[in-house]
């Protein structure tokens, strides 16, 4: 596919059912109306509400609004309940799972955001993870692709003119954070999780080959990646 592709997202059904081999990847846009932030913020839970307020700038409060209520409609659209009635606990990292009283659907699930724009992937019964970054201009991409990627990467990068390395380092990145989000680990072992890809091929996670890899251009300048555990897998792209 080259790093080129880019997914039709369509309007989801009003009945949304996840057979054991589908995943689901929502775009989410975050900037959205205050009439609307003020229906999602009363969605959130009281920790939720509080961990808004924190927040320094009212933009960051208004994503973190949006992201997390969008993500409590999408994930009760599944669930069959309310928005406010999803709850979740966290890992130590601070990642969203299901509490356990929603255990028995099997939903799992994973969140990301960058600038206005989240992506959420969701599977049943299979351990997924999801990244999204905006390109930012990074000014020293070989030094970063030295000191975080595997030699082979490394090579590709430094190998590229620079006007290409930007979108390949963005690639690696967003490939390694989705499959790492997944297992649940941080970033400190993104040299540890080898992807092959070049320019015109997309990315095979070579760390574990009983992944699959996706890559998503879910906007201009923002490039995305979906990891999930097993293969033949039935992607659908939905646009909240």
């Amino acid at each position: 596919m080259g790093s080129e592709t880019k997914h039709l997202w369509l309007t989801a059904p009003t009945n949304l059912t996840l057979l054991p081999d589908d995943v689901h990847v929502w775009r989410i846009e975050l900037e959205r109306p205050e009439s609307e932030l003020q229906v999602l913020q009363t969605t959130l839970s009281g920790d939720e509400i509080a961990r808004a307020q924190r927040f320094y700038f009212e933009q960051h409060r208004q994503r973190f609004i949006a992201g997390r209520g969008i993500l409590r409609t999408i994930l009760g659209r599944y669930l069959g309940v309310e928005p406010q009635a999803v709850e979740f606990t966290y890992e130590l990292r601070g990642k969203p799972l299901l509490a356990d009283s929603f255990a028995d659907s099997g939903l799992s699930f994973n969140l990301s955001h960058s600038q206005d724009l989240a992506l959420c992937g969701v599977s049943r019964n299979r351990k997924i993870g999801i990244d999204v970054e905006y390109m930012r201009s990074v000014s020293d991409v070989e030094a970063l692709a030295e000191r975080f990627f595997a030699p082979r990467e490394y090579e590709l990068v430094r190998s590229l003119p620079s006007n290409q390395q930007q979108q390949v380092f963005f690639r690696y990145w967003t490939c390694k954070e989705a499959y790492l989000k997944a297992i649940g680990v941080g970033i400190v072992q993104l040299e540890k999780v080898e992807i092959s890809l070049t320019l015109e091929q997309a990315a095979k996670l070579i760390t574990d080959q009983e992944w699959s890899l996706i890559e998503l251009v879910p906007g201009d300048h923002y490039l995305g990646a979906v990891a999930v555990a097993g293969q033949s897998l039935d992607l659908k792209y939905w646009q909240y």
